[in-house]
């Protein structure tokens, strides 16, 4: 222990106190003398005994001095991590006097051994990490809203990629289950009912303000002026082409009926609605309707016609007019109205059956049975045949049951229990039910050019009719059905196609509530489109393909 401690005040005076040599050389001098007189075998002296005392004073005064010494290198022995040598390797070290002095750091010349090499540093400079200061009012900090993106519709004639309109549940029509979000004209279609209500409003007032101005007193009748020009088109297709059940001529029609300008109105008493006159261009010469370019303005209660006319498309009949809803301050004071197609090219009706040709229940029911013009035969003159082909009438009443359309193929209400809104009611016609042969149909109009086709006029649709309160006397009689809509009727992908067509028409969409109005529409012609093919399975009824 003497030689160990010894030792190290040895090492502590070369690097720390050179000036105590002397002490190293008595403590070399005493330890062996002790160590003999501590191990002989003579009897113990008091000088013996005095010298001993004299050395464990000595020891003791040594020990003391090496314990001044000891505390500044006893962490030389711990543990250093990693992280610290490497933080005390590229750090300048500065010395640091035992007696309390600090003097300024010399970085210029740093401190070197007897040897010349450079000596351990004895300081460890260490960085503590501050802490994360927290607000002083935690509550009344205000968290920001995160601000919605909003898909913007195409501004009128712009095209869009179609690669951006792919997608979420995947486009509007491509969602598993419901059928599916719209693949090609719907895209992030949701996300525009969030702002629908707000840019209407502003467009509609301003819009208000000057159509007043120009309104002659009196009526609506009369010639319009200045009217803003729409910021986008109210037909809304988002990708590089429509549908594939609506033609170029069908776009260009719908464009026309939603967004030009209008330039007359007159009103048409008789049929409870107003003609109109959309605005042509400086170099047009001849009459407006002529030239397609006029519309028949309903009541907000008709506008199931624009349903009706997507529904037409989907099934394949290409048989009813073009039709959209729109707003204007001319009519119904800004409600959404059904605007329908002017088609100059049907044929003249009478005023009281609506019709170009006259006819009975009874009647009707004998030109079903002789299948007039089927398969390019000519009926006999005794058939009773009318120029109308027997496939119309099967696509006809396809069409009225899906719809319950009844005042073409039962004006009396005969075949349901009808409500008291029903014109049937109104007009006292249920009474008429005894002698059903002599009733006459209506709204049966042909084409000029064609008089072997059907147009459908008047499709005013009733969704709020029970599935056990369906009008089946529109299909008595019909034997026969259009492939095409029986295709589409069993693919179950009716409703996808509603849904990717209905989205087109911007006010109709927003009129009926949006998405979710428009799925219980749907859900409405899913249950009787399944009653439609129980109803085909049950009577064997044939399905043929009736594309001219």
């Amino acid at each position: 222990m003497l030689f160990s401690s010894c030792g190290f005040t040895r090492e502590m005076t070369t690097f720390d106190q050179p000036s105590k040599i002397k002490n190293l050389f008595i403590c070399c001098l005493c330890t062996p003398r002790v160590l003999r007189l501590w191990t002989c075998r003579r009897p113990r002296t008091r000088r013996n005994l005095l010298v001993g005392t004299a050395c464990v004073i000595y020891l003791g005064f040594l020990i003391s001095q090496v314990g001044h010494v000891l505390p500044q290198h006893k962490g030389g022995h711990q543990k250093i991590s990693s992280r610290s040598l490497q933080d005390a390797a590229q750090t300048p070290f500065l010395g640091i006097p035992l007696d309390g002095t600090l003097s300024p750091p010399n970085f210029q010349e740093p401190q070197l051994g007897s040897n010349g090499t450079l000596l351990p540093p004895n300081v460890v400079y260490i960085t503590l990490r501050s802490k994360r200061s927290k607000p002083a009012n935690i509550r009344g900090t205000v968290k920001p809203k995160r601000r919605k993106k909003h898909a913007t519709p195409l501004f009128y004639g712009q095209r869009f990629p179609k690669a951006t309109f792919m997608s979420r549940e995947e486009a509007f029509a491509q969602q598993p289950g419901r059928a599916t979000h719209a693949t090609g004209t719907m895209g992030a279609a949701i996300a525009l009912e969030a702002r629908k209500h707000q840019l209407d409003e502003n467009r509609h007032k301003g819009m208000a303000v000057r159509e007043r101005g120009h309104r002659r007193p009196g009526g609506i009748s009369g010639a319009i002026k200045a009217q803003p020009q729409p910021e986008e088109s109210n037909i809304r297709i988002y990708s590089e082409s429509s549908p594939s059940w609506l033609s170029k001529d069908d776009i260009l029609n719908m464009r026309m009926l939603a967004d030009s300008q209008i330039e007359s109105i007159q009103e048409v008493p008789s049929h409870k609605a107003a003609l109109v006159v959309f605005a042509r261009g400086p170099s047009t010469t001849g009459a407006a309707c002529n030239q397609g370019r006029c519309g028949i303005v309903k009541r907000p209660l008709d506008v199931s016609e624009v349903f009706a006319f997507h529904l037409d498309r989907i099934l394949g009949l290409n048989r009813s007019l073009p039709s959209v809803s729109r707003r204007s301050e001319f009519f119904q004071d800004g409600q959404a109205c059904p605007v329908i197609l002017w088609d100059s090219s049907l044929s003249p009706t009478d005023d009281n059956t609506h019709s170009s040709v006259r006819l009975t229940w009874g009647q009707y029911q004998q030109l079903l049975k002789q299948k007039c013009w089927q398969n390019g035969k000519v009926p006999k003159a005794e058939w009773g045949c009318t120029e109308i082909h027997h496939h119309e009438w099967s696509k006809m009443a396809l069409f009225d049951f899906l719809l319950q359309i009844y005042n073409r193929l039962d004006r009396n209400c005969c075949g349901f229990k009808p409500l008291k809104e029903d014109s049937c009611m109104q007009q006292g016609l249920k009474l008429k039910c005894s002698d059903q042969d002599a009733v006459d149909l209506t709204h049966i109009v042909q084409r000029r050019h064609d008089r072997r086709r059907l147009a459908f006029i008047d499709n005013k649709g009733f969704f709020d009719r029970n599935e056990d309160n369906l009008d089946f006397k529109i299909l008595q009689g019909i034997n026969e059905f259009p492939e095409s809509a029986v295709s589409v009727l069993r693919s179950q992908r009716l409703r996808e196609k509603l849904l990717q067509s209905l989205f087109l028409d911007k006010i109709y969409w927003e009129s009926q509530g949006g998405r979710k109005g428009i799925e219980k529409l749907i859900d409405v012609i899913e249950r009787r489109s399944k009653i439609l093919l129980t109803y085909i399975n049950a009577h064997g009824a044939k399905v043929l393909p009736m594309n001219e």
